[in-house]
This record gives C-alpha cells, sequence and structure tokens, in this order.
C-alpha cells in the first residue's frame, strides 16, 4: 500500500480517536489566577474557601451537558477530588466567585458535596479545574463518588479544557 495512503488512514484514525477521547478544545479560564499560577488563599481551606470565579468558552454547538472536575494530582494516594458537578447548562459560560453551577453535585473526596478549595498537608500541589462537554446528560444521583462519574463520562465527551493553578500552604 502506498506510503501516503497509510498515512492518510493513520491521520484519520488518529483524529476518530482523538474527538472520541474528548480530543476538542474548550477553554475554562479565572480572572482570580493565571494558567500555572497561584491560587489566591482566599479561594483555600486558609481563606474563606469559596470557588474562584470560573469562564467557560468555545463549547461545542452539540453538546447536551458539561461536567466540572477539580482535583488535586499531587496527593500520595494519587487523586484527590475537591468538586463535582455535572448536567451543567452548556450554555452555561461563567460562575461566579463563591457560587456554584445549576446542576446536580457529586461527593468529593472531603466527604461533602460542593466545593473544597485546596489544602496541600504539605509542598505546592498543582489543581485542575477541567470543563468536560457531553453529548448527553448523565444518569447519576446526587452524592455520587468521582469513579462512578468517569465511568458514567466514558465515550461521551465530545471536548474538554483545563486551567491549573498552584497552592502551598503559608506555615
Amino acid at each position: 500500500m502506498p506510503r501516503a495512503i497509510v498515512a492518510g488512514a493513520f491521520a484519520i484514525a488518529l483524529a476518530i480517536v482523538s474527538f472520541a477521547a474528548g480530543g476538542a478544545k474548550m477553554k475554562i479560564t479565572s480572572s482570580a489566577f493565571q494558567e500555572g499560577g497561584n491560587i489566591p488563599s482566599k479561594f483555600t481551606c486558609d481563606g474563606g474557601d469559596t470557588s474562584p470565579p470560573l469562564q467557560i468558552a468555545e463549547t461545542p454547538s452539540g453538546a447536551k451537558s458539561l461536567v466540572l472536575v477539580v482535583d488535586d494530582p499531587d496527593v500520595p494516594s494519587g487523586l484527590f477530588t475537591h468538586w463535582m458537578v455535572w448536567n451543567i447548562s452548556p450554555q452555561t459560560n461563567a460562575i461566579a466567585e463563591g457560587s456554584a453551577p445549576k446542576g446536580v453535585h457529586g461527593t468529593n473526596d472531603f466527604g461533602k458535596s460542593g466545593y473544597g478549595g485546596p489544602c496541600p498537608p504539605s509542598g505546592t500541589h498543582r489543581y485542575y479545574f477541567k470543563i468536560f462537554a457531553l453529548d448527553r446528560e448523565l444518569d447519576l444521583p446526587a452524592g455520587t463518588k468521582r469513579t462512578q462519574l468517569d465511568a458514567a463520562m466514558k465515550g461521551h465527551v465530545v471536548a474538554q479544557g483545563e486551567l491549573m493553578g498552584r497552592y502551598s500552604r503559608k506555615k
């Protein structure tokens, strides 16, 4: 088979896999901190523990719902989830400081519903604010844990974006 045909078929297959895995890009930003920057303490356990303002852009027109997840991959156990909300309207383009989007709230790794701010036991941790556009709403009850959310999202992500901020506690 000619090399150009093989390369073209590979590129098409790669694009399909990428799209199926949520390869399309969305944007999630905050006016409180820049990508890779430090999260102000007011949004952490050392401050008011309120959620930062978030802006969401480039949601695909065919999206049926959004999912917001905030997690910390720098804990010894591998991943600590701080916030999960799903079945958010795809028309949502902003979440005000200290508020939560309308949707279904899961149980974070603090054992609570809602936002739990950064609170690393030591060192500087990275916190990922992730937005996912799905091709459907999720049939999950409030209080669902992260593993069930991830399983329900599998194969339904059409686009995603993330914002990473850092935080270390002042001792």
